[in-house]
């Protein structure tokens, strides 16, 4: 394998929820996975921006209700600002029409907190890593 390819350099996520608690135990679950790695942690939506443009990771998993900038919006600005970001919504809320407004913001995935696990660590872990 050539330097870089296949399990080089884990994929390096940013999370983002308003619950603390929920955010600790997301980046346990992600940093337990070793093809990935957790770069930062943010509380709300004018945070994650702040902190992707900082750490430049390759996927963000952002909650959709935050304060200062709701995810809708911070996935805008996100996708806007960082075309090749993985970008993972996740949410409480059932409603098609948010998930939608998210899908449409940039969002690659959509995913309820509920279902979080399995949906999560498959789609971060299909994250490659750009070379």
């Amino acid at each position: 394998m050539g330097a870089g390819q296949g399990h080089g350099s884990p994929v390096r996520v940013l999370v983002a929820d308003d619950d603390r608690s929920f955010l600790d135990s997301l980046q346990d679950l992600i940093d337990r996975q070793p093809e990935l790695a957790v770069v930062g942690a943010a509380v709300n939506g004018l945070e994650t921006i702040e902190l992707a443009e900082l750490l430049d990771p390759d996927a963000v998993v952002i909650d959709l209700h935050m304060p200062l900038l709701d995810g809708v919006s911070a996935a805008t600005r996100l996708r806007r600002d960082h075309p090749h970001l993985c970008l993972i919504a996740l949410t409480g809320d059932e409603a098609p029409d948010l998930h939608r407004a998210v899908r449409d913001a940039g969002a690659d995935e959509v995913l309820l907190k509920s279902e979080l696990v399995e949906g999560l660590l498959d789609r971060l872990a299909a994250t490659r890593v750009k070379t």
